[in-house]
């Protein structure tokens, strides 16, 4: 096993062995621009060579490795600092946007004088409910190091983000946002760890905005909570 990197279950071998590629390029024991064996990793998860063809294949969608032909697959490289501003500019374009129309578009579908649909057992969540459910982040995982400290912040964080794309009704705007995949690879370059009650601070911002109909607030809201995020990837550039 390479850095604790722990055989894949073949319970869930798929997901696993997906899991687990996806930890080694995050925590660069697959380093940046390094070619990818997919036998000898196939020998380090005492798998067949079949599922990490297909775990690579899921990363290249993810944009974590690449594929070129007659030369396997390689871990992507680094942003650059003009990619990471090229990454936070797109952010700013989409996200605030998708914030805005959620925001009208949930206050449209709820009836007058119920801000809450049913709580009867089967009826589904309000999406302010789910919001405020992936607002929460969760801290580092005890007893764990590097990316598995902070995969189920990662995956909550994405998961908030894309709620309110997937509400804001617009297919493309959806796709867009879920495409950049911005986590995955701002949290290859820098795991601000203190940072992440911060995070969910202002998450619920964005939300109590929302929850109070007032459209440009939430887009504001997103706004700042990037424009906070870049300020925080900022220190692994000054190392750099």
């Amino acid at each position: 096993m390479m850095d604790g990197v722990r055989p894949a279950r073949r319970t869930t071998l798929a997901d696993d062995v997906y899991e687990s590629v996806r930890t080694l390029v995050m925590d660069h024991a697959v380093a940046p621009g390094e070619r990818i064996n997919i036998d000898a990793l196939a020998r380090q998860l005492e798998v067949s060579p079949t599922p990490v063809r297909e775990a690579l294949a899921r990363l290249e969608s993810d944009g974590l490795v690449r594929k070129r032909a007659l030369a396997g697959y390689t871990a992507t490289p680094l942003l650059t600092r003009a990619e990471f501003d090229e990454l936070v500019e797109m952010r700013l374009i989409l996200e605030p946007l998708a914030a805005v129309r959620a925001t009208r578009r949930i206050a449209d579908e709820t009836p007058a004088g119920n801000e809450r649909a049913s709580t009867d057992e089967g009826a589904p969540a309000h999406p302010l409910d789910r919001l405020r459910s992936a607002a929460d982040l969760p801290g580092p995982a005890p007893g764990s190091e590097g990316f598995a400290a902070i995969a189920e912040f990662t995956n909550t964080d994405a998961r908030f983000h894309h709620l309110i794309a997937e509400h804001a009704g617009n297919r493309l705007l959806y796709d867009a946002i879920v495409r950049l995949r911005s986590h995955l690879h701002l949290f290859r370059l820098y795991f601000p760890t203190t940072h992440h009650g911060i995070s969910g601070e202002e998450h619920h911002r964005v939300v109590d905005a929302m929850a109070a109909g007032d459209a440009d607030a939430a887009g504001d809201a997103m706004r700042a909570h990037l424009l906070s995020a870049r300020d925080r990837h900022l220190p692994f550039f000054a190392q750099t």
